[in-house]
């Protein structure tokens, strides 16, 4: 479908590939890796086209399409955010707009028995059979599921693009590329603003998806689901792994050590070869033989040694004692002016205690941090501190708020003490600040090194409470690595609004849930709490309230029957409503199609267009009828889609109810 040979570019004198060479197939599913500054963004903006290689060919196929999502500055404006999705179908609106102005200039002529009329009229006829073709009323349909998918409710949809923040453009500018279906999906960091709820949609839909998805990702566990193959970019080359991620870090160790033993093996050929060369130089009799090892040190091919960064054990600092109770939230109360956040929302923090918050973007998940941090008041309720409690928060935002004449190392000196003023080097160079990166001002630095640093600044203050929101949003996986380890062994509490779930994992025995100002806790880790929800979602297909479930014995057939019964009066509840609203759509639908047919039949006769009053009323009747069944069509759709599966969950419950009976 899409290859690549030779690929070779520099940039400032660093070589980025060197003679690369790739294929990407109809349906791969590739994960691009490597370390910061190998060119993972850079090699996807060659496959889009939108940065040149110095050589090589990017080849793809005539019918092959790519979208590509960067990871940043996608900001859109001046259409509704329907409006923005819906221009993803330029065909389908070009279509309609075309016969909308043959429609209008059909009206301008008086003379219908004219040879323009007549044109206009196939044309119109032409354009009304594609756009019924091309499957219009699904459209609507379409753009509402992905929507909804990736976060957003109805309310959305009239909004101006340009009210949305940059995480919310983000997902605009990822539901247009879903929308589009290209052949090729580049996804630069998709995950960096999605929550849990639509970061498992995004999974659940790209799974499904008929094209190729190619992801630069520091999300491990988005990785592993996601993809059937690894590309990894190191030291100008690429290599090829199959698998997933986890496959490919086993695989990686594995060529690792055979070539650091391959490059022990030269070095120690190499230093006998110079041994002899030396010993053997100015002996005439062995002059033939010095001269044939020159040589062949000269046409060595040398094996080069891949930058493995060494572990970086970098320990926050102690923290001080706290009571057992850290933090007590009671009947909290929040509103930004008429939108409610809160009322009466109550939690309880305890001495070690990890919690992760969990919950759709705009559940409230950012706003209790900062309650909790002390950084912005409640409106109304009780926050009390308990004894002794050192509080340490580090939100996006704060990176803002570094001193902008200092320097990165400047800026980490400023609050670190004892010990850990001597691992401030390593530990800058573990959040990406390497060599003379520590000297640079913070005025310079972008968005994400900021962050980086604000990161590594508040790792060095000594607190009991550790608040952070989002804090894995910037930081590479080797970075992510290093806080997780720090986190594992840190001594205090800690709350982390997250979606990674890779990142906490290891490290929550409590998951707060955010849920339309409700508040809810589930002890135990991360992968224990979607399990539950998991569950909970299978629940809703188990039999009705009452219907026993055959504990692994055989039921008698007088239980069968009372079963079958009681479920076929569910069936009978659930789908009558169904039923009844798909047949007066259907009646509709039958009027609709009767209309259009007459008007058809009318617009058939060349007598008909002596009347231009008449030809410009019917036409735009004509019109209004087309929607009406563009509108009905659709809704008959969604009736039986859900009537559908309202069926399925009957027949699921009827065989988990009857699955220890007879056979």
């Amino acid at each position: 479908m899409i290859s690549g040979s030779a690929i070779s570019l520099q940039f400032g004198g660093k070589v980025l590939f060197d003679r690369i060479s790739f294929r990407i197939g109809p349906h791969d599913r590739i994960g691009l890796v490597g370390s910061n500054g190998a060119g993972k963004t850079t090699l996807l903006k060659i496959l889009v086209g939108v940065v040149a290689a110095d050589t090589g060919d990017v080849a793809r196929a005539k019918y092959v399409t790519v979208g590509y999502l960067p990871q940043e500055g996608t900001a859109v404006s001046g259409r509704s955010l329907y409006a923005e999705a819906e221009s993803v179908f330029g065909d389908v609106l070009e279509t309609q707009s075309r016969l909308d102005d043959v429609h209008r200039r059909m009206g301008e002529i008086t003379d219908h028995a004219s040879d323009e009329f007549r044109e206009l009229l196939e044309v119109y006829g032409e354009l009304q059979h594609k756009l019924e073709s091309s499957d219009a009323f699904r459209m609507q349909g379409t753009i509402e599921k992905v929507l909804r998918g990736l976060g957003f409710v109805e309310d959305d949809f009239p909004r101006q693009t340009g009210e949305f923040s940059g995480g919310w453009q983000m997902r605009i500018a990822l539901a247009k590329l879903l929308l589009l279906q290209p052949s090729l999906l580049l996804l630069d960091e998709p995950t960096n603003h999605l929550d849990l709820e639509s970061l498992q949609w995004l999974e659940e839909y790209l799974q499904s998806y008929q094209g190729a998805v190619m992801i630069v990702s520091h999300d491990r566990r988005f990785l592993d689901t996601m993809t059937s193959a690894i590309y990894e970019l190191s030291m100008g080359s690429l290599t090829e792994y199959t698998g997933n991620f986890s496959a490919y870090v086993e695989a990686r160790a594995e060529r690792l050590d055979q070539q650091l033993a391959a490059f022990q093996n030269q070095q120690q050929q190499i230093k006998q070869t110079e041994r002899f060369i030396e010993r053997f130089r100015y002996k005439a009799t062995k002059a033939r033989q010095v001269q044939s090892r020159i040589k062949m040190l000269e046409r060595m091919d040398m094996v080069q040694l891949e930058d493995q960064e060494g572990e970086i054990d970098f320990q926050f600092p102690p923290s001080p004692p706290s009571g057992k109770v850290v933090m007590e939230l009671v009947g909290i109360r929040k509103s930004y002016g008429a939108l409610q956040v809160f009322h009466g929302a109550s939690l309880d923090i305890y001495r070690g205690d990890r919690m992760a918050f969990v919950g759709v973007n705009g559940a409230g998940k950012s706003t209790l941090s900062r309650i909790i941090a002390g950084v912005e008041p409640s409106d109304g309720g009780e926050r009390k501190t308990g004894h002794n409690v050192v509080i340490s928060y580090f939100a996006q935002h704060q990176a803002e708020e570094l001193n902008p004449d200092w320097d990165a190392l400047q800026t980490v000196e400023s609050v670190a003490a004892g010990e850990t003023r001597r691992q401030l080097r390593t530990l800058l160079g573990s959040f990406l600040f390497h060599g003379d990166d520590v000297f640079k001002k913070v005025s310079v630095l972008s968005g994400g090194e900021k962050s980086r640093l604000a990161m590594a600044k508040m790792l060095l203050l000594p607190s009991n409470l550790l608040v952070m929101d989002e804090p894995t949003n910037h930081l590479d996986m080797r970075s992510k690595g290093v806080l997780q380890d720090a986190l594992m062994e840190y001594e205090g509490s800690f709350v982390i609004v997250s979606h990674d779930r890779d990142f906490l994992d290891p490290l929550v025995n409590k998951v707060v849930e955010f849920d339309h100002g409700r508040i809810s806790v589930f002890p135990g880790t991360l992968s224990e709490y979607l399990d539950r929800k998991r569950r909970e979602r299978e629940l809703q297909s188990a039999p009705p309230k009452g219907v026993p479930r055959p504990a692994g014995g055989q039921i008698t057939d007088r239980e069968r029957k009372r079963i079958e019964a009681d479920l076929r009066q569910e069936r009978y509840r659930r789908t009558r409503p169904l039923q009844d609203r798909i047949a007066k759509v259907e009646r509709v639908i039958e009027e609709h199609e009767k209309e259009k047919a007459a008007i058809e039949r009318t617009m058939a006769d060349p007598v008909f267009y002596r009347d231009g009053e008449k030809v410009k009323k019917v036409t735009l009747r004509y019109k209004e009828v087309q929607d009406l069944l563009t509108a009905e069509y659709f809704r008959w759709g969604e009736l039986t889609k859900e009537l559908e599966k309202v069926s399925r969950e009957i027949s699921e419950k009827i065989e988990n109810a009857l699955n220890g009976g007879s056979r």
